[in-house]
């Protein structure tokens, strides 16, 4: 039940005497009126900490897997929905927690993963919970080590630029994930529980192979990726071959890292290649596809039924080249119309998508307008088809626009 305003008021200042607000986010807030009048208990808190939801979604049956179903390619009630980068920045809950700490321990401290990973979906109601995270989290399984810092970004300490410092890395083969990670299991453990709870489904994700090489080789975020070029063209000269080899290494460890978290609870792996506007098409194929399709391979391999996502961020000029990743579906950036990206792929292959993050800036008559034609562009609701934005969530988009976007996917029926 939710309490009266004045006692839930007294309880918060009460847990704040006692020191038992420091790290975890507690919501004792009375729902709007726009709210539902429904209170979940967190299995990341205390019993009595309730957790208010701010939606009224996820109440069919089928909308536990409708996001898996989806992205399997079967045709669905409606369109399901995420956004990437829901769990962020944009998000006053969120903040509460970035300004104070860091992002390792932020990602790496179950109590605070599982909270920013679940709040998004308290307060929208998406069809889909993902663990927050990064792509670098499994480097440090190489013996790669990585930090983040403010204003930087992300910071590569260790060098990786020849054959010996590939082979000087760790066995990718033979990786304990339990053991190098062993706050990924309770992550996706809880959020397994909370996802069945909230009707809804879990995603987990990976970087690609040759995103996370290019990271690492750069050592930090890079404007024109020279260096991890200059090894590619030394690589095509066949004068040294760190690049290839270094991918092989990469691929092997997100297979299996893919895999560790399905067996974690993760029922759908979205697998990142957020540098794919680093590349050209050439080199796509040459270099950075192969890679993601071996890391693919693995994952289904030994996990045919889980669903695989594949997203080349700024890939869209070659996304015929991704027809066969052997993923099961493809996300598309903003950069291409979703009809076009529709066309090149075929009706078969599931595709996810593809709204400018900057819309959600915009008025809610625009928000909406847009969500209907993402979805009718392909192929109308349900139609193979996973509603998200065409990169992530932006920093300071307004909380309410992406209520706007969720509601209106979820409430959209198609042309009349």
């Amino acid at each position: 039940m939710i309490l009266p305003p004045r006692l839930q008021s007294l309880l918060v200042l009460t847990a704040a005497a006692l020191g038992l607000l420091s790290n975890e986010a507690v919501a004792f807030a009375p729902a709007s009126s726009s709210t539902r009048s429904t209170t979940f208990f967190s299995s990341t808190a205390a019993k009595e900490d309730s957790v208010v939801i701010e939606h009224n979604h996820c109440q069919e049956p089928g909308d536990r897997d409708i996001l898996i179903r989806a992205a399997k390619g079967e045709i669905t009630e409606r369109t399901p929905v995420w956004l990437m980068r829901q769990a962020g920045r944009y998000m006053a809950a969120f903040r509460d927690y970035s300004t104070k700490y860091g992002f390792r321990e932020r990602s790496e401290t179950p109590s605070m993963a599982t909270e920013l990973s679940l709040q998004c979906h308290r307060k929208y109601g998406m069809d889909g919970i993902i663990m927050f995270s990064d792509i670098l989290t499994p480097l440090p399984t190489l013996g790669i080590d990585f930090d983040v810092v403010g204003g930087i970004g992300p910071v590569i300490s260790t060098p990786v630029q020849s054959e010996a410092d590939v082979n000087a890395l760790s066995d990718a083969e033979s990786i304990d994930f339990d053991a190098t990670l062993p706050f990924i299991r309770e992550i996706l453990a809880t959020l397994s529980k909370e996802a069945e709870e909230a009707n809804t489904a879990l995603i987990g994700f990976v970087g690609a192979p040759f995103t996370l090489a290019a990271y690492t080789m750069e050592g930090k975020s890079s404007k024109h990726c020279l260096v991890t070029k200059k090894h590619m063209m030394r690589d095509e000269r066949n004068e040294d071959k760190t690049m290839s080899l270094f991918l092989d290494k990469l691929a092997v460890m997100i297979g299996n890292y893919g895999c560790h978290q399905i067996e974690c609870g993760a029922q759908v792996i979205q697998l990142f290649e957020s540098w794919a506007h680093q590349i050209s098409p050439s080199w796509f194929e040459k270099f950075a596809k192969p890679a993601a399709q071996k890391a693919i391979q693995i994952i289904k391999t030994k996990h045919p039924d889980v669903p695989v996502i594949y997203f080349a961020n700024g890939g869209s000029s070659y996304l015929e080249l991704q027809r066969d990743m052997g993923a099961d579906m493809i996300a598309v950036d903003w950069s291409i119309d979703m009809a076009q990206a529709r066309q090149i792929l075929g009706p078969d292959i599931p595709i996810s998508g593809n709204i400018d993050p900057t819309i959600l800036f915009g008025s809610k008559e625009q928000i909406e307008q847009a969500v209907r034609d993402c979805i009718d562009k392909a192929g109308g609701p349900g139609n193979k088809h996973l509603l998200n934005l065409g990169h992530g969530v932006m920093q300071g988009t307004p909380e309410e626009a992406v209520g706007w976007l969720v509601d209106e996917c979820k409430r959209y029926k198609g042309k009349q």
